[in-house]
């Protein structure tokens, strides 16, 4: 079986655990830069070249878009799917998760408990956003951010005022959310793997930062989910259609709020703090998905 990593870096921790687990379990894998692909469209061949070569006789995609290139990205990945090759995660899924106004609209339609939260375009109507979402503090937050760039806590209706004022004036789309401060600068991330929750590790942000993500310094420890936990984030994953997930939830007084789904989830914190080999289940779903299928077809 041969196995395509989509990354534009192939020295990400992420990216080179899997190439690792793709060829401890004898496959061959391959990395392509989705950023220097270009796609054919032709009649019923479509094609994909890249390297000044044409992709052929690739099995399954593992798609790491970065949010930087998610159009693109997800160009390639749909043009994969037109050749009809299987892919860990579906093009229209991870555009679903990269907007995160459509991603909170899809959960809670789905039923997926979330924080209160409020859009608007017009700046006249500040006042009504904030009282909507329960008055300060309140978080502040892009719709195309990620690893917590882009998410202001504005702790009082002067700070909330002018930072919604500021995206306004640089014509940001953005989104208030309730602040949840039984959380405690906490989050909990859970990673799926096709319908099983295979690891989930709660992160603690830095005393003067009330994000939790890893990347800005936070500190993450092994936690064992409730029932409605791991119900909620199994629920998350299944109503984006995400097949392969980084789900983070808050513990509220209300129970689970899913904050976001993340379609290119980061290994290096899940894999260093619970020492569950995340790459190696990742590829057994492909096998269940490709390999295990088409034996049962033998002879049908």
């Amino acid at each position: 079986m041969r196995i395509a990593i989509l990354s534009t870096n192939k020295s990400l921790y992420s990216t080179r655990r899997l190439l690792e687990e793709i060829h401890h379990k004898g496959y061959e894998g391959v990395v392509i830069d989705h950023s220097k692909c270009f796609l054919v469209v032709e009649g019923n061949k479509p094609s994909l070249i890249y390297d000044q070569q044409e992709i052929d006789h690739i099995d399954a995609v593992i798609p790491r878009i970065g949010t930087s290139i998610s159009g693109f990205g997800c160009a390639v990945v749909r043009q994969f799917e037109m050749m009809k090759v299987f892919t860990t995660v579906k093009s229209q899924a991870i555009m679903r998760c990269r907007d995160k106004l459509r991603s909170l609209q899809i959960l809670s339609k789905s039923g997926v408990k979330i924080p209160k939260t409020v859009m608007a375009k017009d700046s006249s109507q500040v006042e009504q956003l904030l009282e909507r979402v329960g008055g300060p503090p309140v978080i502040i937050k892009t719709l195309e951010g990620t690893q917590g760039v882009g998410v202001v806590l504005a702790e009082t209706k002067k700070a909330a005022k002018s930072t919604i004022e500021a995206f306004y004036g640089l014509r940001a789309n953005f989104l208030l959310q309730e602040y949840i401060a039984e959380a405690g600068s906490a989050d909990i991330r859970v990673f799926v793997v096709g319908n099983k929750v295979v690891a989930a590790i709660k992160r603690q942000g830095l005393e003067a930062d009330f994000r939790a993500n890893l990347h800005r310094g936070g500190s993450g420890t092994p936690v064992i989910l409730s029932a409605e936990e791991e119900y909620t984030a199994l629920a998350a994953a299944k109503a984006l259609g995400v097949k392969v997930a980084g789900v983070d939830m808050l513990q509220s007084s209300r129970g689970p709020l899913v904050i976001e789904v993340n379609s290119s989830p980061g290994l290096q914190g899940i894999e260093e703090v619970t020492g569950v080999n995340v790459a190696n289940k990742i590829i057994s779903y492909i096998e269940e998905q490709i390999v295990f299928d088409e034996s049962d077809t033998v002879g049908v």
